[in-house]
């Protein structure tokens, strides 16, 4: 295969991904804290040693990386006590088996001894290293603005809201759980939480439609052109061996 068949199949192999990911975006546009991604493509330049003349360099297309769109999603009153948004930067620390992750998802709800946990069951945790609880005779929760956690019997916490200086090394775990990666946590020492509310997705799924159609259109034109340059390529090896014989 030439030259023009390569930087296609490359086209071709990346027009795939950017897809998938549209379609991932898509399929999270209701998942809270979900957070878009974006394909990253770049140009690999390779040098022909033997270029025709005026000829120009073969640029291959090269994956580079995925960007996360950090902005805030929508946030709805839900009117749920445990249902908590973060209102600015952070996330909350739940504890795994895999040992702390950090989600944007606030859609708590009380687990095994009274603790309280993520839609995955994983503990909440506390801004003293702990996971919060909730005693049998804890009643009315009260989540302050500060992530605080009391009830009527008094404080039982408050919730480990965290920030990264770079929040685009995070490596993302299924659609609501980040992996520090490396990055160190820091404390938020005056978040923003909402109580009875909870954040959205940040995927605007109209306009994430429009991006997934026209990729799949980049994707047929590709396949397209793979398509006929293979055509061409036969018919010229067709057209040589007719010669030779």
């Amino acid at each position: 295969m030439d030259s023009p068949g390569y930087i296609i199949l490359s086209r071709l192999t990346l027009q795939s991904r950017a897809t998938e990911v549209l379609a991932h975006n898509v399929a999270n546009a209701d998942t809270p804290g979900f957070r878009a991604q974006r394909p990253v493509f770049t140009d690999f330049v390779a040098r022909q040693d033997m270029a025709p003349p005026g000829g120009r360099p073969v640029a291959y297309v090269q994956d580079r990386a995925t960007w996360r769109e950090m902005e805030n999603g929508p946030v709805q009153t839900t009117g749920n006590p445990l249902d908590v948004a973060l209102a600015g930067d952070g996330f909350f620390a739940v504890e795994t088996a895999r040992g702390e992750r950090f989600t944007r998802a606030g859609r708590f709800s009380i687990g095994d001894g009274g603790r309280i946990v993520d839609m995955e069951g994983n503990a909440v945790m506390g801004a003293e290293g702990g996971p919060i609880a909730v005693a049998p005779n804890d009643t009315r929760i009260v989540i302050q603005g500060d992530g605080t956690v009391r009830s009527e019997n008094g404080a039982l916490g408050r919730l480990r809201v965290v920030t990264f200086a770079n929040p685009q090394t995070l490596r993302a775990e299924g659609d609501r759980l980040f992996d520090a990666a490396g990055e160190p946590p820091q404390p938020v020492e005056r978040p923003s939480v909402v109580q009875g509310a909870l954040e959205g997705s940040n995927v605007r799924p109209i306009a994430e439609m429009t991006r997934l159609t026209t990729e799949l259109r980049e994707f047929q034109f590709a396949a397209q052109f793979a398509e006929r340059e293979g055509e061409r390529l036969s018919t010229a090896v067709e057209r040589i061996l007719r010669r030779r014989s």
